[in-house]
C-alpha cells in the first residue's frame, strides 16, 4: 500500500511537471497507450490481515443489528411495474399502519423506485428490510380533492405503475393512458376529498406524481421510528407473533389493456 501511493505520487508529480512544461515548450503529444488491469477474486484468495483484524469487531456489532429475523416471507416477493407482490404488500402494509396514526385512509400509494431489493422466501432479517427500504423516507398522510386524484392516477399511469392498495382499481392502455380508477369500488369523484398513504419523499411530488403537490391536511411525523423500513419490520413482526408467514401476488389492482 506505501509502495502504491508513492508511486501514485511520483505520477501525479511527473503529470504536473509535464503539464507545465508542455505550456513553455514546442513539445505536443504523441500519442497514448493503456492498458487495463483485471480485477477478480483472485484478489479474494489472501486478504490483507491488517485491515480484516480491523474490521472483525465491526462486523460483529454489524452482524447483531441486522441478523435478528423479523418474520417469514411465503414467497420471493420481488417489485416491478405495472403491479407486483411486493410493491402490493408495501403499498397495504402503509394501509395498515394508519390505526397506529389514528388514520383511516382511503388508499396508498408506494413508489416502486424506493423499492431496491426483494424479499427471499423464508425468513426476513432487519438487513433484508433495509435493503429494500433503505432511504430515509417517513410515512406520509395527506388529502387530495377527487379532480387532484384523478390527476394522480393518470400520472401513475404514464409512469407504468407504481404501488397501490388493494382499495385502488386502475385500467390503463398500453401507451401508459388511464382509462379507469375506482377507489373501494367506486369512480373518483372529484368534488370529494380523498385521505392518502404515501412517503413524505412522494408526498413532495416526486417520482413524477406532481399531483401530490396540491395535498392538505398533511400529517408527517418526521422522528425516526416513522421511517417506512421499521413500519415494514413492525407488520412482519406482528405477522410472526401470529405464527403467520407474510404473503402477497397480484390481484388487478393495476390491469393494461
Amino acid at each position: 500500500m506505501e509502495l502504491m501511493k508513492k508511486n501514485l505520487t511520483y505520477l501525479a508529480g511527473l503529470t504536473t511537471v509535464l503539464l507545465f512544461c508542455s505550456c513553455a515548450s514546442h513539445y505536443r503529444l504523441a500519442g497514448v497507450e493503456r492498458s487495463r488491469i483485471l480485477i477478480d477474486n483472485r484478489y479474494d484468495t489472501q486478504l490483507p490481515m491488517e485491515p480484516t483484524a480491523f474490521l472483525v469487531p465491526y462486523k460483529a456489532q454489524v452482524d447483531s443489528i441486522m441478523a435478528p429475523v423479523v418474520g417469514h416471507a411465503a414467497r420471493f416477493l420481488a417489485a416491478e411495474a405495472p403491479e407486483s407482490p411486493l410493491s402490493n404488500l408495501l403499498s397495504d402494509i402503509l394501509m395498515w399502519a394508519g390505526k397506529a396514526y389514528d388514520e383511516q385512509p382511503d388508499f396508498s400509494v408506494y413508489n416502486i423506485g424506493g423499492m431496491r431489493a426483494a424479499f427471499a422466501k423464508g425468513p426476513v432479517t432487519v438487513g433484508d428490510v433495509l435493503d429494500v427500504a433503505p432511504f430515509e423516507n417517513k410515512i406520509c398522510f395527506l388529502t387530495l380533492k377527487g379532480e387532484m386524484v384523478t390527476e394522480l392516477f393518470q400520472q401513475i399511469a404514464a409512469s407504468g405503475g407504481e404501488g397501490v392498495s388493494g382499495t385502488v382499481r386502475l385500467r390503463i392502455t398500453k401507451e401508459n393512458r388511464l382509462v379507469e380508477a375506482t377507489v373501494n369500488g367506486e369512480p373518483i369523484d372529484p368534488q370529494r376529498t380523498y385521505r392518502v398513504v404515501t412517503l413524505d419523499y412522494v408526498a413532495q411530488g416526486n417520482d413524477g406524481m406532481a399531483a401530490f403537490k396540491n395535498g392538505t391536511d398533511i400529517h408527517s411525523p418526521k422522528d425516526e421510528h416513522n421511517n417506512v423500513r421499521f413500519i415494514i419490520m413492525d407488520y412482519f413482526r406482528e405477522k410472526m407473533a401470529q405464527g403467520q408467514e407474510v404473503d402477497a401476488q397480484k390481484d388487478g389492482r393495476i390491469t393494461v389493456e
